[in-house]
């Protein structure tokens, strides 16, 4: 581990510091309505093409500089970031020849030596809660009014990736950032921000993704890198001198190594802007099933910049049905069933949170859906109850803070966290009685495939994926919030109960034909609510369609999704069985 990156943080053979790079942050300025003239030469001379729109206002944050820092970045680690892609596929090799996953031998010394994480910033030293969502504007304002100690500004789950909801969202972080974001409602109501805020964290899309309106020398950059720098460039200097710091979610990681070409990166970046390294701080989520086996050394490969690992509930079924899904005893029931109280992810927190703890870090829980209920008191004093039950149990457990999707959700987990934690975190509490082996963490959980079940899934995939296609990442389906992460769930279970011919609880047996005929169905009932346009409700048939029935499985429905965004009329084909 310690071969792959130099003393200094850096990758070999790194580019020097480019001059114009040694300044701060440059001044945004207006264009007035209008771009320069020389705006395109100065892109092309820095090696960059943008394929998407460029108005005056996403000229601001698409400046020359700021893309020659994106480029800078991408040529340095776009190479490593391939490279540990393809690295991916040994997981599955080795699962597919009869090798389960296990605590890596080679490291064994990191997890075996005492040492720890960078001590948390004065505003991360409590995060009892933390709400997350989309950064469309109104939501940023709300969500730092929202009395959470965090807001996570999200450009991956909760996000769908149009080139103008991107660059909008960082626009909005930017002014937001500066404290000038202001919003007007459609009816007239004003939204500004009050005089206490959350502290703000981004999450950049994953290492998987890529941003195709932008080219660095005529290649797609990494979305990871295209997000970070972006918002890092433009903001850094501006939240050091507020008193806070470029803080980060980090998604979808699935070794060590790619949370150390995540430190490469920081250090880069500080070293570009001339800001001290361990300025950055990052959370990383656990939420692929590779990952949980490697939490000591991914923290340790991000220990000047690390700050906690949160259990991404959601990412993480989705992970081990995907690694799991030609194993037909591997077989998951009804999504309802898999709850925090099965073996496997209980397990899975357990040992999140004894190893944060050990190492000095945050351990952050998982996302509570629900949506409040406004026009059913009774239904919505169950969803509640669920709520809060389940924060009790993160509270109970050790985590030192937990995630809400909705403002109204606030209160009612950091009343949990506010009784059950007296102090600002629990990291003192070591759960030294946590024993937690490879089996536990691979142990299947048990439960009914119902039809019910099938047409939840088909269902929430279809009203996400119908919403997702016209910009929209974050929708409330059935009074949960539904991201990308949930919807990966549902269509990898129906992926995997027809590969399999799964059993429903009344003895039929789950086919494409049935799947098909529920999908039908489904989009009957959502074209009559009025919701999606009927050629929306199509092409989110199509894909889900596809998705489900391919005879190889779709490694991330965004993937498969993200060519659809921009060309409507495209046919969708994968390869069906």
């Amino acid at each position: 581990m310690e071969d792959r990156r130099r003393s200094e943080g850096t990758l070999a053979g790194a580019s020097p510091l480019p001059p114009a790079l040694t300044a701060p942050s440059e001044v945004v300025r207006s264009f007035g309505g209008a771009l320069p003239e020389d705006y395109e030469k100065a892109l092309r001379r820095e090696g960059v093409t943008i394929c998407g729109p460029v108005s005056a206002g996403s000229a601001e944050i698409l400046t020359p500089a700021a893309m020659r820092f994106v480029a800078t970045l991408t040529r340095e680690f776009g190479g490593d970031r391939d490279s540990l892609l393809r690295k991916r596929a040994d997981f599955r090799r080795k699962l597919e020849r009869g090798i389960p996953p296990d605590f890596l031998p080679e490291t064994r010394w990191i997890r075996e030596s005492a040492w720890k994480v960078a001590p948390a910033p004065s505003d991360l030293v409590d995060r009892r809660v933390e709400i997350t969502g989309p950064v469309d504007r109104k939501m940023i304002i709300n969500a730092l009014n929202s009395g959470a100690q965090v807001y996570m500004a999200d450009f991956e789950d909760a996000h769908s990736p149009t080139w103008e909801g991107t660059i909008q969202g960082q626009v909005n972080l930017r002014d937001a950032v500066r404290g000038t974001i202001e919003y007007m409602s459609p009816e007239g109501k004003r939204y500004a921000l009050n005089d206490h805020l959350a502290t703000l964290l981004v999450r950049p899309r994953g290492w998987h993704l890529l941003e195709r309106h932008v080219l660095v020398d005529g290649k797609p950059v990494p979305a990871s890198l295209f997000d970070f720098g972006l918002f890092f460039y433009h903001n850094a200097h501006a939240l050091l001198e507020k008193g806070t710091g470029p803080y980060f979610y980090l998604p979808k990681i699935e070794h060590y190594e790619e949370a150390a070409l995540w430190n490469d990166v920081f250090v880069r970046a500080q070293d570009l802007l001339g800001i001290p390294r361990g300025t950055i701080r990052a959370t990383i989520l656990i939420e692929t099933l590779p990952a949980a086996f490697e939490m000591d050394e991914i923290l340790y490969a991000l220990r000047e910049h690390a700050s906690g690992l949160n259990c991404g509930r959601w990412d993480y079924i989705f992970s081990f049905i995907k690694q799991y899904r030609n194993d037909p005893q591997a077989v998951f029931p009804d999504r309802s069933l898999v709850t925090m109280t099965t073996h496997f992810l209980q397990s899975y927190v357990r040992l999140a949170i004894q190893t944060c703890h050990r190492r000095g870090a945050h351990s952050i829980g998982g996302m509570a859906a629900q949506v409040p209920i406004r026009d059913d008191p009774q239904a919505n004093a169950e969803a509640i109850a669920k709520v809060v039950a389940d924060k009790e149990r993160e509270v109970r457990e050790g985590h030192d803070g937990t995630w809400v999707a909705h403002p109204g959700l606030v209160s009612v987990a950091k009343r949990v966290f506010d009784e059950g934690l007296p102090t600002p975190n629990q990291i003192h509490v070591m759960r030294q009685d946590v024993r937690v082996t490879a089996a536990d963490l691979l142990e299947v959980p048990k439960g009914p495939i119902t039809e019910r079940g099938v047409r939840t899934n088909v269902a929430v995939g279809l009203r996400y994926l119908a919403s997702w296609l016209r910009g929209t990442g974050c929708v409330p389906i059935q009074h949960l919030m539904e991201d990308t992460a949930t919807v990966e769930i549902s269509r990898a279970q129906l992926w995997q109960w027809i590969r399999h011919g799964a059993r429903l609880e009344d003895g039929r047996i789950v086919t494409a034909g049935l799947v098909r005929t529920i999908l039908e169905e489904e989009s009957g009932i959502l074209r009559a609510d009025r919701g999606p346009p009927a050629e929306s409700v199509a092409r989110a048939a199509g894909i889900l369609d596809a998705a489900v029935t391919s005879a190889d499985f779709p490694e991330f429905l965004t993937l498969l999704a993200y060519d659809f965004l921009d060309e409507p009329g495209r046919d969708i084909d994968v390869g069906r069985a």
